[in-house]
């Protein structure tokens, strides 16, 4: 998921469908003492920046772009260009941080122009630095066209009895990715991104790489540092994901935890007159689900001629309770919805609050803003989650478990249970995945990185902190945020002013620390 640093809705971390033609990524690895043979001239460019052009772009960010190979393992196949930001340093500076708001799938160009009012502290040391990873955004972005984005279509027990026939539209979903994503598609995944990252450091001019993660954005930093461990500058890995569960089990942990926010979110709501649940917790929690029935049953036509079914309305309401700043905005468009069937500001939470920023910069090989396919934002994020997870059942065992896998994630959350299922089945028939992450990031040998972990994140529980801490061994040191939301960065100032004194002045907190929320203190 995306960390939440501004007031608009930004995109989350979470498991969505995947892509076909996936391959294994754990080839070409590098060698540690420096690049492989055919990767020198990546590690030779030199970023030339520009200004960003387009009237909504702020003035004093610039923008550049970085060429890597599209294939590590055989450089010689061809090359991508990944699309940067940057805000200068505003004094002496000692390098680049680098930025990843999460996802995967999101980006970072476009959000660092959005929120980077959130991270003018860090110009006192740093050239802040955001991208757009290989596969989202403007650089080389994946797409899956027509494919449906829910094979459970709206009769989730007509799957259950013929399961093959759900196995057939994954196939034909699988299909439609391959075709309209291009050659990208088979080298995406956490593994190359980090390789990518590595490549960026060393175009900036960086010895060592200094980088802020968010959510899925911590386990790029990890699988980096397992990669380059003596490349690891000061890193901060924010909202922390986990290094070892399935998407099955993350798929129930985000049920779970978005069901407890969505609790929260009705107590809050239905304090308020103008709730458009009403004023009963209990009774707006059963007008919830009412609601996403209703809306499979018979969706909504929307402004763009597509149907706004009940799953897009759950998947607007997961976006919407990953902080509590975005709940009056949340409310609003629930409100414009029940009162006047209107979907378009629940929308911009479905999609994650991304729009295409109007800008382009004076470079080849980037995608233009406005060619980048609606939906890269879920196709970028499913490829990527399915790339790095190396489970794939076999038909049998989907025939044979998806009522008791449907049973479970309903038990999980009556709202998103569904729709959390429904993305972990997309990597179903998809190529294996890496299993370099499960197997080799842990133990690492590298400077003391700072992990902050909140004690009411929704999207990645507190406990897979602790977890991530202890396998990645004395390194890390664990920033216990007790307050709520995903990440702390953006809505803790106790967190803020932490994670800012490390990266700037390399001053870290003691291990198992902590910062009371804010609300605390008002």
């Amino acid at each position: 998921m995306l960390a939440k640093l501004s007031t608009r809705p930004s995109l989350r971390r979470c498991a969505v469908p995947c892509a076909a033609g996936l391959a294994l990524l754990g080839a070409g690895l590098p060698a540690a003492d420096g690049p492989a043979p055919g990767l020198a001239r990546f590690y030779d460019q030199k970023v030339t920046w520009s200004a960003c052009e387009g009237e909504d772009m702020p003035k004093d960010l610039q923008c550049g772009k970085v060429t890597v190979p599209l294939d590590y393992a055989d450089p010689k196949k061809g090359t991508l260009d990944l699309a940067l930001a940057r805000y200068r340093a505003t004094g002496r500076s000692r390098g680049s941080v680098l930025l990843n708001f999460g996802g995967p799938g999101g980006q970072g160009v476009g959000q660092l122009a959005m929120a980077g009012k959130d991270f003018m502290g860090l110009t006192n040391g740093y050239d802040v630095v955001g991208f757009d990873p290989r596969g989202v955004g403007r650089s080389s972005p994946v797409s899956c066209g027509n494919a449906p984005d829910d094979p459970l279509a709206a009769d989730g027990d007509a799957a259950v009895a013929d399961p093959q026939a759900l196995l057939e539209k994954l196939r034909d979903a699988a299909a439609e990715c391959t075709e309209h994503s291009g050659p990208v598609l088979r080298h995406i995944g956490t593994v190359n991104a980090a390789r990518d990252l590595d490549v960026m450091r060393d175009a900036l001019g960086d010895g060592k790489l200094n980088y802020l993660g968010f959510s899925y954005g911590s386990r790029l930093g990890a699988v980096y540092a397992a990669q380059f461990p003596d490349k690891v500058g000061r890193m901060v890995l924010d909202g922390v994901d986990t290094l070892t569960e399935p998407l099955s089990e993350q798929g129930v942990v985000s049920a779970q935890g978005q069901q407890t926010a969505l609790e929260n979110f009705l107590a809050w709501c239905t304090e308020d007159i103008a709730c458009p649940f009403g004023q009963n917790p209990r009774e707006a929690r059963e007008h919830v689900v009412e609601v996403v029935e209703s809306l499979d049953r018979d969706p909504v036509p929307t402004d763009f001629g597509e149907a706004f079914s009940g799953q897009d309305f759950a998947g607007a309401l997961a976006q919407g309770l990953f902080s509590r700043e975005l709940w009056p905005s949340l409310q609003r468009a629930v409100a414009q919805l029940l009162e006047d069937g209107d979907t378009s500001r629940l929308e911009a939470f479905a999609s994650g609050g991304v729009a295409h920023p109007p800008w382009r910069a004076a470079h080849r090989g980037l995608t233009d803003p406005q060619d980048v396919p609606m939906d890269n934002l879920p196709a970028a994020l499913m490829a990527v989650n399915c790339a790095d997870d190396p489970d794939r059942p076999a038909a049998e065992q989907v025939g044979r478990d998806l009522g008791r896998l449907r049973a479970r994630y309903e038990r999980a959350s009556p709202v998103f249970g569904r729709y959390r299922l429904t993305q972990v089945l997309m990597c179903y028939g998809r190529p294996k995945g890496t299993d370099f992450i499960r197997d080799e990031v842990k133990d690492l040998d590298t400077p003391r990185m700072l992990l902050v972990g909140t004690r009411g994140d929704p999207a990645t529980p507190y406990r897979w902190t602790v977890e991530t801490a202890e396998r990645l061994g004395s390194s890390a040191v664990v920033l216990d945020n007790r307050g709520e939301g995903h990440t702390g960065y953006g809505s803790s100032k106790c967190v803020h002013r932490k994670v800012d004194a490390f990266l700037l002045y390399g001053t870290l907190p003691p291990d198992g620390s902590s910062c009371g929320s804010d609300h605390d203190t008002e």
